[in-house]
């Protein structure tokens, strides 16, 4: 694929086959990834990547501590709640998935299984969970960074046929993900990645996410008009 192609033909996966995705790809994608820049070439991520009876224990752990309503234990702060146009984007998406799946408003059962799905990481063969080197925490550099290598993985991901999808349910529950995944404790748990092969079936997968107009964005100073 061309960079443009990857870049505007990407979209997040929600629905996997249950393929497995080979170790020398995942590797390659990794390696891609790390190309990434980073601030002053610290290079503060590390990957944790779960398949098989691991990633299955730590979905059904996950999932009970969440059914049982145990506070979520996310190591990275959330921030407030969003509020103004950034709400209105996190709903329009979310009525663009809804639709897509048929769940409607009032199906609180199917709204329910929706999160439940994401605590259980989409059903994807391959959880990738991004970490960074505890000693840099309290920087706002090592996440920005984190973030950058992110997109990255995602990015190479796609270029090579798998969907992916970056996501927190995954990581919500923080010692269910440690204690299975064997996390160090030097390492803070930033985000989770659900990776696989896009089933192509699954309607949400169909999902493109609205953008704003560049115009919206951008402040462009001493350029010509």
């Amino acid at each position: 694929m061309s960079y443009d192609d990857v870049i505007l033909g990407r979209r997040s996966i929600r629905g996997y086959k249950p393929d497995p995705v080979p170790r020398p790809l995942i590797e390659e994608i990794i390696a891609l990834a790390m190309r990434a820049p980073s601030s002053m070439n610290t290079q503060p991520w590390n990957f944790y990547i779960i398949t098989g009876e691991p990633l299955d224990r730590i979905r059904a752990g996950n999932t009970e501590r969440n059914l049982a309503g145990v506070p979520q234990s996310r190591e990275f702060r959330f921030g407030a709640e969003f509020t103004g146009q950034h709400r209105d984007r996190q709903v329009s998406v979310a009525k663009q998935l809804f639709g897509a799946m048929g769940i409607a408003r009032e199906d609180k059962q199917g709204r329910q299984d929706w999160v439940l799905r994401g605590f259980r990481q989409f059903d994807a063969p391959v959880c990738v969970i991004v970490t960074y080197d505890r000693v840099l925490d309290g920087s706002d550099d090592a996440p920005f960074d984190c973030g950058a290598v992110t997109t990255a993985l995602v990015n190479a991901a796609w270029s090579r046929g798998l969907g992916a999808v970056i996501n927190s349910q995954g990581i919500m529950q923080s010692p269910v993900v440690r204690e299975h995944a064997g996390i160090a404790d030097d390492q803070v748990i930033m985000k989770s990645v659900a990776l696989g092969w896009p089933d192509e079936t699954f309607p949400a997968n169909a999902v493109i996410s609205e953008r704003k107009p560049v115009a919206d964005a951008t402040v462009f100073v001493g350029f010509d008009e």
